[in-house]
């Protein structure tokens, strides 16, 4: 079957090789994951998954910036109503396996900063590059909830627990040279290089041996597979998390770009 793309709103589609599709976010405000964008991030996957024409895909943001995380209309909706609440963590958890459990290799070509739903991908795709400048961050602890997304599946087994746990509780800021010397990443390269290389590694998964290519990856998926029920407690936690008072000051600390103030104590 060979999938149309028409549809999409917030993703752009070029064939830099007739077998890769490359999907670019982009929504003009820094390729901010909004509530268009986060539902696109689902659904692309299953596209993907099913389309005859695809043997691999790359994932980038427009411009200069990768995504620079969630948007915070999407992030306040998300603290003051239930449903959106509960739609967006199914959203939450199905970019997640439905990116693992496409059959389809994926690259990730990072520049600028990489953080939120974008990081998500980023991150989770089969080859990861980032230009040796991107910043990456995840910044769940800083915005007041747990680190759900993405963290647990997969940073642990990246990077090692020592590493996760550094980064993931205080949400320092990661180039992406030590992303990749501290293996979180596949490889880190100069900016002008990006996106030869993102296409170059592309390209030859789609020329490779299709069968032999996908079941190595549904083999070592096999390993975030294992880990699923760490994901999705930290996932619960995060959107539990989203109805509590330290979101709210994380979120106003946002947008007042100020240090935030959290509470000194939790019954957590």
């Amino acid at each position: 079957m060979t999938v149309t793309y028409e549809n999409y709103q917030r993703l752009r589609f070029d064939r830099p090789h007739p077998r890769v599709l490359r999907i670019t976010m982009d929504n003009g405000r820094m390729n901010t994951a909004d509530a268009v964008m986060h539902g696109e991030l689902v659904r692309i996957w299953r596209d993907i998954d099913a389309d005859d024409s695809v043997s691999c895909a790359i994932l980038t943001g427009a411009g200069k910036t990768f995504s620079a995380g969630g948007d915070f209309e999407m992030v306040r909706a998300i603290s003051e109503d239930f449903e959106t609440r509960t739609r967006v963590w199914r959203e939450a958890r199905d970019i997640v396996y439905n990116l693992i459990n496409c059959r389809k290799p994926v690259v990730s070509a990072m520049r600028g900063v990489a953080v939120g739903a974008g990081l998500v991908c980023g991150i989770l795709a089969d080859v990861s590059i980032a230009t040796k400048d991107c910043r990456i961050t995840d910044g769940h602890t800083r915005l007041g909830v747990a680190a759900g997304d993405h963290a647990a599946i997969i940073w642990p087994l990246l990077c090692g627990m020592a590493k996760a746990k550094y980064y993931l509780l205080t949400c320092d800021l990661l180039q992406g040279e030590e992303a990749e010397r501290i293996g979180l990443i596949s490889l880190a390269v100069e900016d002008p290089e990006l996106d030869g290389k993102a296409v170059e590694v592309a390209s030859r998964l789609a020329e490779g041996a299709q069968g032999a290519i996908r079941w190595t990856k549904y083999a070592l998926n096999n390993w975030l597979r294992m880990a699923g029920p760490s994901f999705d407690a930290s996932l619960a936690m995060e959107f539990m998390g989203f109805s509590g008072p330290e979101v709210k000051e994380g979120l106003s600390s946002h947008l007042e770009k100020r240090k935030p103030s959290f509470p000194t104590g939790s019954e957590v």
